[in-house]
């Protein structure tokens, strides 16, 4: 039995991942989190099935001692830009095969460092295995291995909201993201843009989301546009906007970084010292529900969509891909696609070694194999294929038929 550890696996992603992984019945899976008492309310009805170790992502020793006894490490504790690079050191110190899903780019760059020193030990580390990043980088690696001749354009697009629950550490994650230089990839270059000045600003689009309606997205710094264009031969051009939902609560945190009551150092306020940051995002969490309770959504949604252009046979063609779910959130958007990267790389169907994202080391037609297992026969597949027609028609693809050529 090959042994999992998942570091975080209390967490919203994490819960997912572990519970996801746990079905698949042949693995020894330990969940490291800060308290046993969460744990146990988490995974009630599961705790004998599952192994608890106490751990804390700020102590190193904490970290070597939580990873040293497993085959492979599945980090899902975030915000990858404070976590994410720390947790790879080790393992790659450790000699450990790891998986996350890693979705701020500044990481993703820091850990790519790391490759050469992976690969010298025969190692595979697959980082940003989520949905963006994740299982957008495996619908791109398959549309150019199976539907194009040639990609010359890659344009992702993310809408979500509505969880139950939202933690800090997704707050301070989309604060990051609003401060940083956004990478893009236009016209065969790379270019940083910056959110609100005009360079920003004129990435701004209205997108219309499968099942969730149209809304103003905006250009979001994730490890796609630096890794995509690595991978996919000749692209022109990769870019990636989102929004949070209800566009209300997104325009709120986009208003307190304008403020610039995000910094971390404390201040002094009446003799106590308190960072604005962890105010801010405590307000920022604070206002959440009644923002959600007033504007919705009224239950977890979310939708990725992913437009492809390029050239079959000579001609121009476009194929969208959208992923969409109703009733569930980012927990399992993001943890599924994790749990299918870490059964694929405990089954020895992930070859690569170093540190590389989806598109350079997961087989599409595996991944697909492990999400319609998990899906369960004659149940539909969450992804949506549409063929768009030079006049703008779209042509409906099924997934299964498609899939049923290749698997």
């Amino acid at each position: 039995m090959k042994k999992i550890i998942v570091l975080g696996g209390c967490g919203a992603v994490g819960r997912v991942a572990t519970k996801t992984l746990l079905s698949f019945g042949n693995f020894e899976i330990t969940v490291a989190d800060k308290e046993r008492n969460l744990f146990e309310k988490t995974f009630e009805g599961f705790t004998n099935l599952i192994k608890f170790l106490e751990f804390n992502a700020d102590d190193i020793n904490s970290i070597r001692d939580a990873i040293k006894d497993s085959d492979i490490i599945l980090n899902t504790v975030g915000p990858y830009y404070k976590y994410g690079p720390k947790i790879l050191k080790e393992a790659i110190e450790l000699n450990k095969n790891y998986v996350d899903v890693c979705d701020d780019f500044d990481a993703t760059k820091e850990d790519l460092n790391l490759n050469e020193i992976a690969k010298n030990k025969n190692l595979s580390c697959l980082i940003g295995m989520g949905s963006s990043p994740g299982f957008a980088n495996v619908l791109v690696k398959f549309a150019e291995d199976f539907l194009f001749d040639q990609i010359e354009s890659i344009d992702i697009y993310h809408a979500h909201g509505g969880e139950l629950h939202e933690g800090p550490a997704v707050v301070k994650h989309r604060i990051h993201s609003m401060l940083i230089d956004i990478p893009v990839f236009i016209d065969g270059e790379y270019k940083n843009v910056k959110l609100f000045e005009e360079s920003g600003k004129s990435l701004e689009e209205e997108e219309e989301f499968y099942g969730l309606g149209k809304y103003l997205v905006y250009a979001y710094p994730h490890p796609e546009t630096i890794t995509l264009p690595k991978y996919i031969k000749n692209v022109k051009r990769v870019t990636n906007l989102g929004l949070v939902l209800p566009p209300q609560y997104a325009e709120l945190i986009k208003n307190v970084v304008k403020t610039g009551m995000v910094e971390e150092e404390p201040i002094d306020i009446m003799g106590q010292k308190i960072s604005p940051l962890e105010f801010s995002v405590n307000y920022i969490l604070h206002k959440r529900k009644e923002l959600i309770e007033k504007y919705g959504p009224k239950e977890p949604v979310g939708c990725l969509k992913i437009k492809v252009k390029g050239i079959k046979n000579s001609e121009k063609i476009e194929y969208d891909f959208s992923m969409f779910s109703k009733g569930k959130g980012m927990g399992e958007g993001t943890g599924i696609p994790a749990a299918i990267g870490t059964y694929l790389m405990a089954e020895g169907l992930i070859k690569e070694k170093g540190v590389f994202p989806p598109e350079g080391g997961v087989k599409p037609v595996d991944a697909f194999k492990v999400l319609i297992k998990l899906v369960g026969k004659g149940e539909e597949i969450p992804i949506l294929i549409e063929k768009v027609g030079k006049n703008g028609t779209k042509e409906k693809i099924e997934p299964l038929n498609l899939l049923s050529k290749l698997l």
